[in-house]
């Protein structure tokens, strides 16, 4: 069970991220500059992903390097680093061999969790910050000096006149689906367990019919909400649909939503950023309370995401 919280109601809670700083040029700290910042991230985790994504976009790869943690949790050292795993490296910044150690040399008296993404700077050896919903921001706006292009520094996910929507539906997705897969596999009743599992797939027929005439969440223009969605619908075929007994259907059973998840998956630097190995160890080896053996399944066969979709024929 992750280092959350379990209400006395069986209902699980996420706690908030501590370091919640951000970059600008008007900071009187963290400021822009291209090599000063690096992300700390594990493929398998969907709110790492969606900084990942974020980092691609905006073409700030030669910007801000990342150093890839071991996709299996140890939940007694927490996040190591494992250069000899396939995808994973070391720490490229302070050579340490746990998060933890980063979290520590950016306060040592920190007893909070040790959680990915986490964007640290190198100049004052301290964590900015380790809230992705922040992150993703910070990267969407205060590195533009700096992108690979200048298509990628114009590119604004989360645009002032779409801002209200955005955070509408951000709203809504994290409760019932980001966060919501989570509260209904990690729910400790059945009670807790009914109740998440129906707002889930209520909020998915939500989508399914918003995205029968929208192309993207906020309609003709792929943004911010996009990005934080894509992440947790990847991911539920492969882990949530069975490991979370968020089973009522797949994406793939999804006619609007399945096409939907075809099309951003299939935008070349978002696909870079999918490794599945990485996913589903990270699930079923490191949930051992879920799943007690530890074995990965083989399946199921996720070929329909390179298929043909339909999403340009949606005005």
């Amino acid at each position: 069970m992750p280092k959350n919280q379990t209400e006395k109601d069986g209902q699980y809670t996420r706690k908030e991220s501590s370091f919640r700083d951000t970059v600008s040029k008007d900071h009187p700290v963290y400021q822009p500059e291209s090599g000063r910042y690096h992300l700390y991230v594990c493929f398998g985790c969907p709110f790492a992903h969606r900084a990942l994504i974020m980092r691609v976009l905006k073409g700030l790869e030669d910007v801000i390097d990342i150093s890839v943690v071991d996709y299996v949790l140890d939940r007694s050292t927490g996040w190591k680093f494992s250069p000899n795993k396939d995808g994973c490296t070391v720490d490229k910044v302070n050579n340490f061999e746990y998060l933890k150690q980063v979290y520590l040399l950016s306060n040592p008296n920190y007893e909070g969790r040790i959680t990915v993404p986490v964007l640290f700077d190198k100049k004052t050896k301290t964590i900015v910050n380790n809230e992705s919903a922040e992150i993703i921001r910070i990267l969407n706006s205060s590195f533009n000096d700096f992108c690979k292009t200048k298509e990628q520094s114009d590119l604004d996910y989360y645009p002032k006149e779409l801002q209200t929507e955005i955070d509408k539906i951000n709203s809504r997705v994290y409760e019932n689906v980001n966060n919501g897969v989570y509260k209904t596999g990690f729910a400790q009743t059945q009670e807790a367990y009914d109740i998440n599992y129906i707002k889930l797939f209520e909020t998915l027929d939500y989508l399914e019919s918003h995205l029968s005439n929208n192309r993207y969440l906020l309609g003709k223009q792929f943004t911010e909400a996009d990005i934080r969605l894509f992440p947790t619908l990847i991911r539920f075929d492969a882990v949530y649909f069975g490991h979370f007994k968020a089973n009522r259907q797949q994406i793939k059973d999804f006619p609007n939503l399945s096409n939907y998840l075809k099309e951003l998956y299939q935008m070349e630097p978002i696909n870079k950023t999918v490794n599945f190995h990485h996913i589903k160890n990270s699930y079923y080896v490191s949930m051992s309370d879920i799943n007690p053996t530890k074995i990965v399944p083989n399946g199921p066969d996720l070929g329909y995401l390179n298929e043909n979709h339909n999403r340009l024929d949606i005005k």
